[in-house]
């Protein structure tokens, strides 16, 4: 199972179908029924949605119509859309097993194509009830495929959510904030410069030699000169907001803590108390979210939290996780999910609709059972 484009045969292939078999299995029998989506999507449903890590990796072309498509990179999207446009009944409970499909940039001899399977609970009002639920499903896949010392590395999106909406910033910028949370370094630059009361404005002949450099041309039916007055209202609006340097300055430290999950959230507790910064219902989920992780039999000292956490899909907007077991190469990721409490929406979804999910990759979990010695 190696090379750009694997190739299975043998013995190979019976383990990966057994496996597959057995997931499905557990998945049904917990009341998730299958869904098989489209190999090829709608480009545009995951162009817009999923994030810049996953559009530069998205295998994408055009039909004889002139529509673009792309092999699917993901289960998740698909699937939440088929559920919005069926108007299914909630909650509902949905589970896969097949091909994903994305490019590999920096490692051109790891596989572009992939087994996936998984499971997406869907409207489930209850958010520790379903988290519970989906990180059961979870650890049970590990510990049938034989990696039950599996470690789990965890963060929650909505505890800098929560941190953010207390800032004195337009709405816009919490969301810019939120939305880019995950990419190391893009945060911490932001808030240095709103610390600092933000970067002088520029001038509108500064503005217009940056056009000229890029070859800006009008778009989406505005002039130029609208294009011009519109970055100036920007630069200085970007100009003019401060953020108390001492709030920045907590917001970045919280950022760099990470460590068994115990000790980080001592640490996060004794940050924002020195700050003056309450976020108590976060705090108090994540408290329930480790009971429930030691309830389902798994030892706290093997759960990491990392406060800089987030995959890398845009999607997520709250809990992530992931798990790790090792092969013959390291550690690696063998399964990962979380909350994505507004794609439902962005879809189609008439109402805000809760969601939590978790995807497995079956073949690096085969190879890390090979490697423990399991047939």
């Amino acid at each position: 199972m190696t090379g750009a484009f694997p190739y299975y045969y043998g013995d190979d292939v019976i383990a990966l179908n057994n496996q597959a078999a057995k997931l499905l299995m557990r998945f049904t029998e917990r009341g998730y029924s299958r869904e098989e989506p489209s190999i090829l999507q709608p480009a545009e449903i995951f162009l817009d949605r999923s994030g810049e890590e996953i559009r530069r990796r998205t295998f994408t072309l055009s039909d004889p119509s002139g529509r673009e498509l792309c092999l699917r990179p993901d289960l998740t999207i698909p699937i939440c859309k088929h559920a919005v446009d069926v108007k299914a009944q909630l909650p509902a409970r949905l589970c896969y097993n097949g091909l994903a499909f994305r490019y590999q940039p920096n490692r051109p001899t790891r596989p572009v194509q992939f087994f996936q399977a998984g499971v997406e609970l869907l409207g489930e009002p209850d958010a520790a009830k379903g988290e519970a639920e989906i990180l059961d499903l979870a650890f049970g896949a590990m510990k049938q495929a034989g990696l039950d010392d599996f470690e789990m590395r965890f963060g929650d999106l909505a505890l800098f959510g929560a941190l953010v909406d207390q800032l004195d910033l337009p709405a816009h910028w919490r969301a810019r904030l939120k939305r880019h949370s995950w990419r190391p370094g893009y945060v911490e630059t932001l808030l240095t410069r709103l610390g600092q009361g933000g970067a002088p404005a520029p001038s509108r002949a500064q503005i217009v030699a940056r056009l000229d450099a890029v070859g800006n041309a009008p778009a989406a039916g505005r002039t130029r000169e609208e294009i011009v007055e519109r970055a100036m209202e920007q630069a200085a609006e970007a100009a003019s907001l401060k953020l108390d340097p001492a709030i920045a300055g907590a917001i970045t430290k919280l950022f760099g803590i990470s460590g068994p999950a115990t000790g980080a959230l001592a640490e996060i507790r004794a940050l924002l108390k020195a700050a003056g910064i309450k976020l108590d219902a976060p705090l108090a989920a994540m408290d329930a979210r480790l009971k429930t992780i030691a309830a389902l039999g798994v030892d706290l000292s093997r759960v990491r939290f990392t406060a800089h956490f987030g995959r890398n899909m845009e999607y997520y907007t709250g809990f992530v996780f992931e798990l790790w077991s090792k092969d013959a190469e390291g550690p690696v990721q063998v399964a990962g999910g979380g909350r994505y409490d507004t794609l439902m929406e962005t879809l189609g979804a008439g109402k805000p609709v809760t969601a939590i999910g978790c995807a497995l990759r079956t073949e690096r979990m085969l190879v890390a059972r090979k490697f423990k010695g399991g047939a």
